[in-house]
């Protein structure tokens, strides 16, 4: 696994979901169904494309409903393997106290950003939910980028990023407050350079490609040249997505299937869980 560069359509997509104590129970299951459910190729049940692990602190963890889930690992374990997670998923809920307490997962968030700051080659998304963004922003990861969080908590969120810069002496962050999910460092195929401008827009339009979305598929020049400039980007290029309240997360997540398997992929799992998928904001993006 340190050699890993992306994942492919033939092996499974390495999902990290951090869950501190009273953690939002649909912060966690909206994504975990819409993760769970996305297959590389729809007429195969077992081509799931995502494989999932739960961290904790402890084995058993209480959500802010009550209810409780089993993890699969400790967070002393998670940090062990975290080179090998595509995605680290960030849950919202009692996040005050996990803030006070400066407790995981803070400091899993910045060991996942240091991994991309220093193996740009390798592609990750890191993926807040609800006012998980707060832990991004305590962490600093939110500088220079644009984000969202649930819409009650946008002023405590504003304040959060303003209180980030000044401690670290970062850069402001862009709060974007109707979005359903915001995404940062945006990546696609490379394809013609003639054709290309490097830059995508606000858009949800997909190119077609043999590749899959944000997969490393390039050879030769191209691929070390999208290496330099993912290294330019912020974070090392790493993929910062931040959602809205509870329900935004599936939307959210549906994102993340539609660039690391397919937008056909993220649709079906739309259809199949009678979900309407509300599109977010994509900023301003060199791709990579």
């Amino acid at each position: 696994m340190a050699s890993k560069t992306s994942a492919v359509a033939d092996e499974p997509i390495d999902v990290l979901f951090a869950l501190h104590p009273k953690f939002n129970l649909l912060d966690f299951a909206g994504p975990l169904e819409v993760l769970t459910s996305a297959l590389h190729d729809a007429q195969d049940p077992t081509s799931k494309a995502f494989e999932v692990t739960i961290a904790a602190g402890e084995p058993q963890v209480l959500s802010d409903q009550g209810v409780i889930i089993g993890s699969q690992c400790t967070w002393k374990e998670a940090h062990e393997r975290l080179n090998d997670f595509d995605v680290l998923v960030v849950l919202g809920g009692n996040v005050d106290d996990v803030l006070k307490a400066k407790a995981e997962p803070l400091s899993l968030i910045s060991a996942y950003s240091e991994l991309q700051k220093n193996d740009p080659s390798r592609e990750r998304t890191l993926l807040s939910i609800c006012t998980g963004s707060l832990f991004l922003a305590e962490q600093g990861i939110l500088s220079g980028l644009a984000a969202t969080t649930h819409p009650d908590h946008i002023t405590k969120f504003e304040n959060a990023c303003s209180h980030a810069v000044v401690r670290l002496m970062g850069e402001h962050t862009d709060v974007i407050e109707d979005a359903r999910y915001v995404v940062n460092n945006l990546r696609f195929e490379l394809g013609d350079e003639d054709e290309n401008p490097y830059i995508r827009r606000k858009s949800d339009a997909r190119r077609a490609s043999n590749a899959r979305k944000g997969s490393m598929s390039f050879k030769g020049a191209s691929r070390r040249e999208s290496i330099a400039r993912r290294a330019a980007m912020r974070l090392g290029g790493l993929r910062v997505v931040t959602s809205g309240g509870v329900a935004a997360g599936m939307d959210a997540a549906l994102y993340v299937v539609s660039i690391l398997v397919s937008e056909d992929a993220a649709n079906e799992v739309a259809r199949h869980m009678q979900l309407t998928w509300t599109k977010g904001v994509v900023v301003d993006g060199l791709d990579v």
